[in-house]
């Protein structure tokens, strides 16, 4: 495959952290746009992308951008793209979603069954078809409209990226692989220095930790829909890029990443995904209260995903849970506190401003990351340990 435009969705508020994983992968970004990044790959990117991005939501190959206000134009616009370069004549193509924002355009349904015809009828005349079979290998587009100009995308991934595979059974509330990931990226965080989760539910905070801390690829154990596409990509070239992931994996570390709940169930359902993961020599989950939090060790990292007050506790509750939160890092002498909540009085509890406060969406609701920055340890300490 030539050089391609890929682009990868993640959630909105996150696209700086992506769009440095995607370079430190080696490729260039073209454009950051809300919720998007657009970035210049190949055939050996796709595969490497899938594998490796920890932040994206997926991987999509853009096939074409046009404009259209009506849905004669938005006909027009998909029966014009080339579509046999990219489906075979026995391909399972549709329109897995359509998204339509300040646009002339907006019904989905309506978005989709028409650039389904337009794509039939190009690749009816392209291969003397009038009937296409159901049951070749998926190839499922994705439409996003945006001020009437059109955006159409073959994902590569399939189910999305932020399901690793590792967690099976899940907390009330979970928090996406792929956001954890990536709250975790905003941190100075490192495997050299202490992390600690109160609120760890199913474990995800400390279990993304640690793949990163052992150089674990999210995407290493689990299967992608492009792999099925041997006119694109070749399968030795998804060979290449799982062995690359795999030679780069290093167990032989030492960290100390920690998980706490109040629920025995919730440690236990922990243990079990981190042991999915391939991590659970690397991480110690433990029942105990928030309110027993401490550490001997100074320097520490506490990132969690307290209850919001939305479906786990009632509103009422939030003042007392918070107050508690913010007694217990006071006592950890110069560790760090990053958290994300939709709780908006979260600083007032606490008893102290964040000193950066970065806005969010998890999924619809709007949630904030609040950063509460310890100081950092002395060099000496730091070359020491190195």
């Amino acid at each position: 495959m030539q050089r391609i435009e890929l682009m990868a969705p993640c959630h909105f508020g996150l696209e700086s952290v992506l769009k440095k994983e995607i370079i430190d992968l080696g490729y260039d970004v073209s454009l950051v746009e809300d919720g998007r990044v657009t970035f210049i790959g190949d055939d050996e990117a796709v595969c490497r992308a899938n594998i490796g991005l920890r932040t994206a939501e997926r991987v999509l190959i853009k096939v074409a951008q046009f404009h259209a206000e009506t849905f004669e134009e938005l006909y027009q616009g998909t029966k014009a793209v080339e579509w046999e370069e990219y489906l075979p004549r026995d391909a399972r193509f549709w329109v897995a979603k359509a998204a339509s924002i300040k646009s002339a355009l907006f019904s989905p349904s309506d978005i989709q069954s028409i650039m389904k015809k337009a794509i039939v009828d190009h690749l009816g005349q392209c291969y003397n078809m009038t009937k296409f079979p159901k049951d070749g290998d998926a190839y499922p587009l994705r439409v996003f409209i945006m001020k009437d100009t059109v955006t159409i995308g073959l994902d590569t991934t399939g189910e999305s990226l932020h399901k690793r595979g590792y967690r099976k059974l899940t907390a009330k509330a979970p928090l996406a692989e792929n956001l954890a990931a990536a709250l975790i990226m905003l941190t100075p965080w490192n495997k050299d220095r202490i992390l600690v989760d109160p609120f760890c539910g199913s474990g995800t905070f400390a279990i993304e930790a640690a793949l990163m801390a052992a150089n674990i690829a999210p995407g290493m154990n689990r299967h992608f829909t492009a792999e099925g596409w041997k006119n694109l990509i070749s399968q030795n070239t998804w060979k290449d890029a799982f062995e690359e992931a795999a030679d780069e994996v290093n167990k032989d570390i030492v960290c100390d990443i920690q998980g706490y709940d109040i629920d025995d169930e919730m440690v236990s359902i922990a243990r079990q995904n981190a042991r999915l993961a391939g991590v659970e020599d690397m991480i110690h989950f433990q029942r105990r209260d928030v309110a027993d939090l401490s550490h001997p060790k100074k320097y520490g990292f506490i990132i969690t995903n307290p209850p919001y007050g939305e479906r786990i506790m009632e509103k009422e509750d939030m003042a007392g849970l918070y107050t508690v939160i913010g007694e217990r890092f006071k006592n950890l002498d110069s560790w760090s506190l990053y958290m994300i909540t939709a709780y908006e009085e979260a600083e007032k509890y606490i008893g102290r401003k964040a000193d950066k406060n970065r806005k969010i969406f998890n999924g619809m609701m709007k949630t904030y990351f609040y950063q509460f920055m310890g100081p950092k340890p002395p060099r000496q300490e730091i070359r020491q340990k190195g």
